[in-house]
């Protein structure tokens, strides 16, 4: 039988109408409580699991910290900065100086690109990855060595130092990686950068790092503290809910970020500043969106593994899967029914990138998957 979203949200919503009028909690698992303060998205007509983002916030307590910062509208951002900075810094455990705000991740990646690549430099990374900063730089002349991963689909650090020669400007590195969500060994990665980076500057994107389970697992940010030439990305956009809003950051050391901050086009407003000083205070929300995230990615894992379609062990919050056709097709088919799914990710056209969304965006999902393979 098909079944399409509005069918199956009306056979649902007795149900979860049921729960809601007998406590608290509802069919999918969330008290009044974290529905009024973490903000999840309601079920839409068009579910959107196709770009990685967080399903959850912003958290009342950002929307309070940005309501309460509109009589500051009126001001250039420039004067506040530095208290998102200081905060930032205090986090990473460095000092502020090394820390340049980006209007998201992505704005920080562009202006590396172009700083050490642009007019003919190279740039070694692997593929298929976040092709942001590649094709930035490509746009004002940078040449990018593309290096395919290797059979177990993980970054061949090996092939990519074998490959840097004396117009290799930046070596890009996104892990956990994306579309793939895997993770480098901790030692390989930590000897790889160390080791490059003496020979070129190293591209860090860690955007998914506070999805890394293991809680030991390094960032290249500790290279940065020795002085090494790495700079490394995050953003606010995941974790923290906040993509709509741009909030990012690179760490570098001092003379680096220097000259990626005088480079910065999009710059940091009044809203996004208070909105990332509170997202980076608002640890519960911050647990919160781990746990439901975990959580919605085990389901999908789970529907997977039951339909015999093989999957990557993710450490992010999407979850990349043989989709054993053109992924076109099978989006097509998703949107169909009313899904936004991951686009093509050459060469591994018949994979599919699906984020994860909440866990009633995720059941409806795991349900017209698992009726489109059976």
């Amino acid at each position: 039988m098909n079944v399409t979203r509005r069918q199956w949200l009306k056979k649902t919503s007795l149900t979860s109408g049921l729960a809601l009028l007998s406590g608290t909690t509802s069919l999918f698992g969330l008290s009044d409580y974290e529905k009024a303060n973490f903000n999840p998205r309601p079920l839409e007509d068009l579910i959107r699991l196709g770009s990685n983002e967080n399903p959850y916030g912003p958290s009342l307590k950002v929307r309070d910290a940005m309501q309460k910062a509109f009589d500051l509208a009126c001001r250039y951002p420039w004067y506040y900065n530095h208290s998102l900075q200081e905060q930032i810094a205090k986090k990473e455990g460095v000092p502020a100086d090394h820390i340049v705000l980006t209007a998201g991740s992505t704005e920080g990646l562009k202006i590396a690109g172009i700083t050490y690549a642009g007019k003919g430099g190279e740039i070694i990374s692997g593929l298929p990855t976040f092709l942001s900063l590649m094709t930035y730089a490509e746009v004002w002349g940078a040449k990018i060595n593309w290096v395919p991963l290797d059979k177990e689909m993980n970054f061949d650090v090996e092939e990519m130092e074998k490959r840097i020669n004396s117009n290799t400007k930046l070596i890009f590195l996104c892990n956990p990686n994306n579309p793939t969500g895997k993770l480098l060994p901790a030692n390989q990665v930590m000897d790889f950068c160390n080791s490059v980076c003496n020979k070129t500057m190293v591209f860090s994107d860690e955007a998914y790092y506070d999805y890394i389970e293991d809680a030991k697992y390094p960032s290249m940010v500790e290279l940065v503290k020795q002085g090494k030439n790495v700079i490394v990305s995050k953003t606010l956009s995941k974790v923290y809910g906040l993509a709509g809003i741009r909030v990012g950051y690179l760490v570098a050391k001092p003379e680096i970020a220097a000259e990626l901050s005088e480079r910065m086009v999009a710059n940091t407003n009044i809203m996004a500043i208070e909105a990332g000083k509170a997202a980076l205070a608002d640890n519960e929300f911050y647990k919160f969106s781990l746990q439901k995230n975990l959580e919605a990615r085990n389901s999908i894992e789970n529907t997977l593994s039951n339909l015999g379609l093989s999957y990557l062990p993710s450490q992010a919050n999407f979850v990349f899967f043989h989709a054993k056709q053109d992924v076109q097709i099978l989006g097509e088919k998703m949107r169909d029914k009313g899904i936004v799914i991951g686009r093509p990710f050459p060469p591994f056209n018949d994979w599919c990138r699906i984020s994860t969304g909440t866990l009633e965006e995720v059941q409806y999902f795991n349900q017209v998957l698992t009726e489109l393979y059976s």
